[in-house]
């Protein structure tokens, strides 16, 4: 009776958790005004390299040099959720940040380091 109350708890501790990271990868706290935004830097073929710079110098530590994360708490870059997200969607998130899952906030980068950024992480997917 105990083993089933346990497996039971377990279980549904286990669902909520799965339910919680599926629905924070989702982009559905963006606005929409900054979901629709798009790169104003993406036409430019040097975006994509300045934004390596911009990577290694504040994203590498965390995600690694080669964007794949670790595996545990610091997520992999290249990846469909990244795919799956507009320009904008992006930009909104490096500004705001997501603390409670170890991300700070990029705000204090100037926008069109964010902008590069964001082209960056579209040239290694």
């Amino acid at each position: 009776m105990i083993r089933r109350f346990f497996a039971f708890l377990f279980i549904g501790l286990a669902a909520s958790l799965l339910l919680c990271a599926a629905s924070s990868s989702r982009w559905d706290r963006v606005p929409a005004k900054e979901h629709a935004r798009a790169n104003p830097l993406a036409a430019h073929p040097e975006t994509a390299t300045a934004g390596a710079l911009v990577y290694r110098e504040h994203c590498a530590q965390c995600h690694r040099s080669d964007a794949m994360g670790d595996g545990r708490k610091k997520p992999p870059l290249r990846s469909d959720h990244i795919r799956s997200a507009t320009d904008g969607d992006l930009e909104w998130f490096l500004r705001q940040g997501d603390l409670a899952h170890g991300m700070p906030s990029w705000s204090s980068l100037p926008e069109a380091q964010r902008w590069q950024l964001v082209a960056y992480l579209r040239s290694i997917q």
